[in-house]
C-alpha cells in the first residue's frame, strides 16, 4: 500500500480536529453546506456569509515606504523586474507566470520559521457550511515540515474561457484559512491576507472574519491598488514582508 503523503497528513490531521469541533459544539454536519473554492460564486457566498467590501485605497498595512529591504532582497527582487521586462507576460501560462515572476517573491519574503508553499489543501468548517480545496500558494509559519494557518493565501487567475473570477475563489481561501487560524487561537476577529495575480500583477487583499460560531458570520474586505512586478517588485516584496511581520506579531498563533 502506497505510503500517505506528508500534505495529505496534514490534511487529515485538520480534517480529524474539525470533525471534533462539530462534535463539541454540537453542530449538524449532515445539513451543512459544501463548497469549493473552484466553483464558487457570489450567491454562494452571499448565501453563507455576511460580505461587506471595502474600495480599493491606500492602507496603513500597504503603505510600506518605510521599510527598507536588505542588500540582498533588494536585488534579487531587481534580478526578477529585469528579467520580466525582457519578457512578454500576458502569453506566457500560468505555470510559467508562477515560476519565473510570483513563488520566486514568495520566496523572497520568507523568514525563520516561515515559508513559501504551493499547492496547500485548505479547509473551513462553519456552523452552517464548509469550505475547502487547493491555495496555489501560501505564506505560513512551518513547523517540522508542517504548515499551520496562513499569513498570506495566492490565488493565481487562471486564462481561458474556464477561468474563474479568482475574488470570490480568495474569499473562500481566507474563510477557510480564518478557521485554521481559529482552531489555534479562537479569537473573536481573525486577521487575514490573501491576493490574486493575473500574469505579472498583484491585488492584495486584508480579511476580518468574525461571528465564526454564527449561522453567518462576517467577512469584511479592503482593497489595495494593483501592483505590477515588472515595476513594483521592491513594492510587493515589501508589502509580503509586512505581512508576514504582522502575523508574526500576533502572540495568539501558536503550535
Amino acid at each position: 500500500m502506497q505510503e500517505p503523503s506528508l500534505q495529505s497528513k496534514v490534511q487529515g490531521s485538520i480534517d480529524v480536529a474539525g470533525n471534533s469541533l462539530k462534535t463539541l459544539r454540537g453542530w449538524k454536519t449532515e445539513t451543512m453546506e459544501k463548497l469549493k473554492f473552484s466553483s464558487l460564486c457570489l450567491a454562494d457566498l452571499k448565501r453563507v456569509v455576511q460580505l461587506q467590501e471595502g474600495v480599493v485605497a491606500e492602507h496603513a498595512w500597504s503603505s510600506v515606504d518605510h521599510l527598507t529591504l536588505n542588500p540582498r532582497d533588494q536585488e534579487q527582487a531587481q534580478l526578477i523586474a529585469q528579467r520580466l521586462l525582457l519578457r512578454t507576460t500576458n502569453l506566457m501560462n500560468e505555470a510559467t507566470i508562477w515560476a519565473k515572476a510570483i513563488f520566486p517573491l514568495l520566496v523572497l519574503a520568507e523568514q525563520p520559521g516561515v515559508e513559501a508553499w504551493a499547492e496547500i489543501a485548505l479547509k473551513g468548517v462553519y456552523k452552517t457550511f464548509e469550505i475547502e480545496g487547493i491555495a496555489d500558494g501560501v505564506l505560513a509559519k512551518s513547523v517540522a515540515g508542517r504548515i499551520e494557518a496562513p499569513y498570506l493565501v495566492v490565488v493565481e487567475t487562471k486564462k481561458g474561457v474556464e477561468g474563474e473570477n479568482p475574488v470570490f475563489q480568495l474569499y473562500g481561501q481566507l474563510l477557510a484559512a480564518a478557521y485554521q487560524d481559529w482552531l489555534l487561537s479562537e479569537q473573536p476577529v481573525q486577521e487575514m491576507f490573501g491576493c490574486y495575480t493575473i500574469g505579472d500583477s498583484w491585488q492584495f487583499v486584508r480579511a476580518e472574519v468574525s461571528d465564526m460560531e454564527t449561522d453567518r458570520p462576517r467577512l469584511t474586505v479592503e482593497y489595495s491598488r494593483e501592483y505590477v512586478e515588472k515595476l513594483e517588485a521592491e513594492t510587493i516584496l515589501k508589502i509580503l514582508k509586512g505581512i508576514v511581520q504582522r502575523g508574526l506579531a500576533q502572540p495568539q498563533r501558536s503550535t
